[in-house]
Protein backbone atom coordinates (compact mmCIF):
# COMPACT_ATOMS: atom_id res chain seq x y z
CA UNK A 1 0.00 0.00 0.00
CA UNK A 2 1.36 3.43 -0.93
CA UNK A 3 1.68 6.32 1.48
CA UNK A 4 -1.54 8.38 1.48
CA UNK A 5 0.43 11.63 1.76
CA UNK A 6 3.31 11.43 -0.77
CA UNK A 7 1.89 8.53 -2.83
CA UNK A 8 5.46 7.43 -3.71
CA UNK A 9 6.79 5.19 -0.96
CA UNK A 10 5.41 2.08 0.74
CA UNK A 11 3.26 2.84 3.81
CA UNK A 12 4.88 1.35 6.91
CA UNK A 13 3.14 3.39 9.62
CA UNK A 14 -0.58 2.74 10.06
CA UNK A 15 -2.56 4.95 12.38
CA UNK A 16 -6.14 4.25 13.41
CA UNK A 17 -8.16 6.66 15.49
CA UNK A 18 -11.79 7.08 16.42
CA UNK A 19 -13.26 10.55 16.12
CA UNK A 20 -16.89 11.04 17.08
CA UNK A 21 -17.51 7.31 16.91
CA UNK A 22 -16.14 7.17 13.37
CA UNK A 23 -13.02 5.17 12.48
CA UNK A 24 -10.27 7.00 10.57
CA UNK A 25 -7.21 5.26 9.16
CA UNK A 26 -4.03 6.87 7.92
CA UNK A 27 -1.29 4.95 6.11
CA UNK A 28 2.05 6.74 5.86
CA UNK A 29 5.61 6.04 4.82
CA UNK A 30 8.28 6.50 7.49
CA UNK A 31 9.42 9.89 6.15
CA UNK A 32 5.91 11.38 6.06
CA UNK A 33 5.16 9.96 9.51
CA UNK A 34 8.30 11.62 10.92
CA UNK A 35 7.34 14.94 9.30
CA UNK A 36 3.80 14.83 10.68
CA UNK A 37 4.42 13.22 14.05
CA UNK A 38 8.03 14.11 14.75
CA UNK A 39 10.78 11.62 15.38
CA UNK A 40 10.34 9.16 18.18
CA UNK A 41 11.04 5.68 19.40
CA UNK A 42 7.55 4.57 18.45
CA UNK A 43 8.51 4.64 14.76
CA UNK A 44 11.26 2.12 15.37
CA UNK A 45 8.99 -0.13 17.41
CA UNK A 46 10.01 -3.75 16.88
CA UNK A 47 6.93 -5.86 17.63
CA UNK A 48 7.40 -9.46 18.66
CA UNK A 49 4.55 -11.61 19.94
CA UNK A 50 6.83 -13.60 22.27
CA UNK A 51 8.16 -10.34 23.75
CA UNK A 52 4.61 -9.09 24.25
CA UNK A 53 3.51 -12.31 25.98
CA UNK A 54 6.66 -12.35 28.07
CA UNK A 55 6.05 -8.80 29.25
CA UNK A 56 2.49 -9.68 30.26
CA UNK A 57 3.56 -12.54 32.48
CA UNK A 58 6.56 -10.98 34.21
CA UNK A 59 5.75 -10.80 37.91
CA UNK A 60 5.61 -7.41 39.54
CA UNK A 61 8.32 -6.84 42.13
CA UNK A 62 7.08 -6.24 45.63
CA UNK A 63 7.79 -2.98 47.43
CA UNK A 64 10.08 -4.80 49.84
CA UNK A 65 12.15 -6.31 47.07
CA UNK A 66 11.93 -9.50 45.08
CA UNK A 67 10.62 -12.52 46.97
CA UNK A 68 12.15 -15.93 46.27
CA UNK A 69 9.71 -18.61 45.16
CA UNK A 70 10.48 -22.20 44.26
CA UNK A 71 11.46 -22.59 40.61
CA UNK A 72 8.63 -24.08 38.57
CA UNK A 73 10.17 -26.38 35.93
CA UNK A 74 8.58 -28.59 33.24
CA UNK A 75 9.56 -32.23 33.89
CA UNK A 76 9.73 -33.08 30.16
CA UNK A 77 11.59 -30.22 28.50
CA UNK A 78 13.12 -28.52 31.55
CA UNK A 79 11.71 -25.05 30.73
CA UNK A 80 11.19 -22.87 33.79
CA UNK A 81 8.33 -20.42 34.15
CA UNK A 82 10.91 -17.64 34.13
CA UNK A 83 12.21 -19.01 30.83
CA UNK A 84 8.69 -18.86 29.43
CA UNK A 85 8.43 -15.25 30.60
CA UNK A 86 11.62 -14.40 28.71
CA UNK A 87 10.89 -16.12 25.41
CA UNK A 88 7.08 -15.97 25.44
CA UNK A 89 6.73 -19.56 24.21
CA UNK A 90 6.18 -22.88 25.96
CA UNK A 91 8.61 -25.71 25.27
CA UNK A 92 6.27 -28.72 25.00
CA UNK A 93 2.74 -29.97 25.64
CA UNK A 94 3.66 -30.87 29.22
CA UNK A 95 4.39 -27.19 29.94
CA UNK A 96 0.66 -26.45 29.74
CA UNK A 97 0.01 -28.85 32.64
CA UNK A 98 3.05 -27.77 34.64
CA UNK A 99 2.33 -24.02 34.39
CA UNK A 100 -1.48 -24.36 34.38
CA UNK A 101 -1.99 -22.44 37.62
CA UNK A 102 -0.16 -19.44 36.17
CA UNK A 103 -1.38 -19.76 32.56
CA UNK A 104 -5.13 -19.83 33.27
CA UNK A 105 -5.25 -16.30 34.77
CA UNK A 106 -2.93 -15.07 31.99
CA UNK A 107 -5.13 -16.52 29.23
CA UNK A 108 -8.24 -15.17 30.90
CA UNK A 109 -6.63 -11.70 31.04
CA UNK A 110 -5.50 -11.79 27.40
CA UNK A 111 -8.47 -13.52 25.74
CA UNK A 112 -11.25 -13.00 28.26
CA UNK A 113 -11.81 -16.76 28.46
CA UNK A 114 -9.90 -20.01 28.76
CA UNK A 115 -11.99 -22.01 26.30
CA UNK A 116 -11.81 -21.79 22.54
CA UNK A 117 -14.87 -20.06 21.14
CA UNK A 118 -13.94 -19.61 17.49
CA UNK A 119 -14.09 -21.71 14.39
CA UNK A 120 -13.37 -25.41 14.47
CA UNK A 121 -11.99 -27.49 11.58
CA UNK A 122 -14.83 -29.43 9.93
CA UNK A 123 -13.08 -32.81 10.41
CA UNK A 124 -13.19 -32.55 14.20
CA UNK A 125 -16.20 -30.26 14.40
CA UNK A 126 -18.79 -33.02 14.84
CA UNK A 127 -16.92 -34.69 17.71
CA UNK A 128 -16.27 -31.39 19.43
CA UNK A 129 -19.91 -30.38 19.07
CA UNK A 130 -21.00 -33.63 20.78
CA UNK A 131 -18.41 -33.16 23.56
CA UNK A 132 -19.59 -29.59 24.20
CA UNK A 133 -23.21 -30.75 24.29
CA UNK A 134 -22.26 -33.51 26.76
CA UNK A 135 -20.52 -30.98 28.99
CA UNK A 136 -23.60 -28.74 28.91
CA UNK A 137 -25.94 -31.66 29.64
CA UNK A 138 -23.85 -32.81 32.61
CA UNK A 139 -24.14 -29.35 34.14
CA UNK A 140 -27.90 -29.39 33.52
CA UNK A 141 -28.11 -32.84 35.12
CA UNK A 142 -26.33 -31.61 38.26
CA UNK A 143 -28.67 -28.64 38.43
CA UNK A 144 -31.78 -30.79 37.97
CA UNK A 145 -30.69 -33.20 40.72
CA UNK A 146 -29.93 -30.29 43.07
CA UNK A 147 -33.43 -28.90 42.40
CA UNK A 148 -34.87 -32.40 42.86
CA UNK A 149 -36.36 -32.40 39.33
CA UNK A 150 -35.86 -36.14 38.92
CA UNK A 151 -37.98 -36.63 35.79
CA UNK A 152 -36.03 -33.94 33.97
CA UNK A 153 -32.79 -35.43 35.32
CA UNK A 154 -33.75 -38.85 33.94
CA UNK A 155 -34.38 -37.35 30.47
CA UNK A 156 -31.02 -35.56 30.55
CA UNK A 157 -29.29 -38.77 31.72
CA UNK A 158 -30.83 -40.69 28.80
CA UNK A 159 -29.66 -38.03 26.34
CA UNK A 160 -26.14 -38.19 27.82
CA UNK A 161 -26.07 -41.97 27.40
CA UNK A 162 -27.25 -41.59 23.80
CA UNK A 163 -24.48 -39.10 22.99
CA UNK A 164 -21.84 -41.21 24.76
CA UNK A 165 -22.97 -44.15 22.63
CA UNK A 166 -22.36 -42.05 19.49
CA UNK A 167 -18.84 -41.20 20.65
CA UNK A 168 -18.07 -44.85 21.41
CA UNK A 169 -18.98 -45.84 17.84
Amino acid sequence: MLCQRCKRREATVHITRFVGGKKEELHLCRDCAEELLGTGDFLSFDFSLPDLLGSLVKPAKSLLGETRQPVLRCPKCGLTYEGFQEIGRLGCASCYKTFRSKLVPLLRRIHGNTKHGGKVPSKVGKELKVERELEKLRLELESAVRKEEYEKAAQIRDRIRELEGKIAR
